[in-house]
């Protein structure tokens, strides 16, 4: 298979497999931890009417979906890639971050968790997923 194809079909791929991962954990997250009494977490509407409940507790998971989903989708795409597995994993890492910076846009979550997902979900989680993918 063609190199530039092969590493276009790796980021692709990346992209899809770590949304799904993220996707899955939100998924499943209210079921493991409760969204406080009266909040309806099936709507943005519903999200941005009762964040203000939210303890730290209700943050884990969307953290968790977001690092697992980057760390998923920059670790396959590094072992697909065919050369430059740190660009493409990083670009796996900048889909998500921007994927990251659009929900807060949306949704609007405490500083803390802010700082704490944006500086330590993406970029430094995709270069770990390609140092991995490098080592092996």
């Amino acid at each position: 298979m063609n190199k530039t194809l092969r590493n276009i079909l790796a980021v692709i791929a990346g992209a899809v497999v770590g949304s799904l991962v993220n996707m899955g954990i939100i998924m499943v997250s209210g079921s493991i931890i409760p969204p406080p009494e009266g909040v309806d977490n099936t709507t943005v509407e519903g999200l941005k009417a009762g964040i203000h409940l939210f303890q730290p507790k209700h943050f884990l998971f969307p953290f968790l979906a977001h690092a697992l989903g980057t760390f998923v989708g920059a670790l396959l795409t590094a072992f697909i890639a065919t050369n430059r597995k740190l660009l493409f994993a990083m670009i796996i890492g900048v889909f998500f971050l921007a994927g990251g910076v659009g929900n807060i846009m949306i949704l609007p979550s405490p500083l803390w968790f802010t700082l704490v997902d944006l500086i330590g979900a993406y970029l430094p989680i995709a270069i770990l997923a390609a140092w991995i993918a490098k080592s092996k």
